[in-house]
């Protein structure tokens, strides 16, 4: 590891000379080394190796197995489409094989584009690459189709790193949270790439019966002549999408006919477990709630607005359900936390410290009111069926004023008991 480092100080990039070059080496360099600068060993100063990157690595590595399990379910749920290799542990190679050819240029283009305009950004400013994008980079693929078009996705993921971060100073200064910025983006500017239901299945030319596959030159030209040396299934490019094959997601399915209408396709337990189409992230939920909990425990991600969320979200369940006034309205409280993407909203996005509340009273307002107006949307909105992330980027907004009253109501109270005790 010593050899490492001299190795890296002897390559470091002039600064005044290449100011963007040595800003992308600051960033790989305090990447993978702590800080050389430390308080004294003496006294009553906090010294610890923890800085803002390796506490953004905790996000990283919470989000993993929601990778490992979304890369695997893009494969699974696209030959569900065309009914080869229909069981969940069938065809492993060729359903990791083609979530990798999609996942993969998705992660590049997000880093490509988010890291390139940090690392300009950084070098005109003067100082190191800020480490807020590590967790955006990670979280913007888990939260998008997994055929969107990447040229889309460029622009998505800059249009948010430009107007949702660097136009108010960087990291730590933002008022919303980065990535639901790039997926509004492409809601807003490009809803047919986000919504609907066939764009939750990639590698098909459509959903209607009969139609092609969309297989490229790394599935026909690349992976099948490995497969077949192995003397494995290969990709078949003759395949087409079989006969009452659907990729609606439940909410579509729910929004249209209510519960009855979800179960005639999925069950409760592939939706708990994720064997369903939506975006690459959100459909497995023991992993998420597994990655929501290595967050509480240590302390990255706030649990009180995770319990806060999750109070609203069935406080507003059970009103909707006693309304009963729409199929979707009548859709059991605690079915509700099976669809969509409620938990990673929760786990993930709802906890950003920098767009969150501070105050712990504010952490549960805060929470509480998205799980509200995230159920209010999804479930009243009949265009739009799904709701966290409206919900988070409105309650980013009142945030600040949330703290504000918080604290103005503990100054008060304290004045109070000052004047009382004088």
């Amino acid at each position: 590891m010593k050899g490492l480092l001299n190795f890296m100080k002897r390559i470091e990039p002039d600064k005044e000379k290449r100011p963007v070059l040595h800003t992308f080496y600051d960033a790989v360099f305090t990447f993978f080394f702590v800080p050389a600068h430390v308080t004294s060993g003496k006294g009553v100063h906090i010294r610890d190796g923890m800085d803002l990157k390796r506490l953004m690595v905790h996000v990283v590595l919470a989000l993993q197995l929601c990778y490992l399990f979304g890369t695997y379910n893009i494969g699974h749920q696209h030959f569900l489409a065309i009914g080869e290799h229909t069981g969940f542990l069938e065809g492993i190679h060729l359903k990791l094989a083609f979530g990798l050819i999609q996942i993969l240029p998705i992660f590049i283009v997000t880093h490509i584009v988010g890291l390139g305009i940090e690392i300009i950004y950084a070098a005109k400013r003067g100082h190191g690459v800020e480490e807020g994008f590590l967790v955006t980079g990670a979280l913007i693929p888990l939260i998008m189709p997994p055929d969107i078009p990447l040229w889309i996705l460029a622009v998505a993921v800059a249009f948010a790193v430009v107007f949702g971060k660097e136009a108010f100073g960087g990291t730590g200064m933002n008022v919303l949270n980065i990535a639901l910025l790039a997926r509004a983006f492409v809601f807003f500017a490009y809803p047919t790439t986000i919504s609907g239901d066939e764009v939750w299945v990639a590698g098909l030319s459509d959903t209607d019966a009969g139609s092609a596959v969309a297989y490229g030159w790394a599935h026909l030209n690349l992976f099948n002549p490995l497969f077949e040396s192995l003397g494995w299934s290969t990709f078949d490019a003759s395949a087409t999408v079989v006969d009452g094959f659907t990729g609606a997601t439940p909410l579509a399915l729910a929004a249209k006919g209510g519960w009855d209408a979800v179960t005639e396709v999925y069950s409760p337990a592939a939706m708990w477990w994720g064997t369903i189409p939506g975006s690459v992230g959100e459909t497995m939920k023991p992993f998420i709630i597994v990655g929501a909990l290595f967050l509480a425990f240590t302390k990255v991600a706030s649990w009180r607005v995770m319990v806060g969320m999750t109070l609203g979200t069935i406080f507003t369940g059970l009103l909707l359900n006693a309304w009963g006034a729409t199929p979707f309205m009548e859709v059991p409280w605690y079915y509700q936390l099976y669809m969509g993407g409620f938990w990673f909203a929760m786990a993930f996005m709802a906890t950003d410290p920098v767009t969150a509340a501070s105050t712990n009273v504010g952490k549960w307002i805060y929470g509480f009111f998205i799980g509200f107006f995230g159920m209010v949307i999804r479930v009243l909105n009949p265009a739009y069926p799904e709701g966290w992330m409206l919900a988070i980027l409105f309650m980013n907004v009142w945030a600040s004023l949330i703290d504000y009253v918080v604290l103005q109501r503990n100054i008060n109270r304290r004045m109070a008991r000052t004047a009382a005790n004088a």
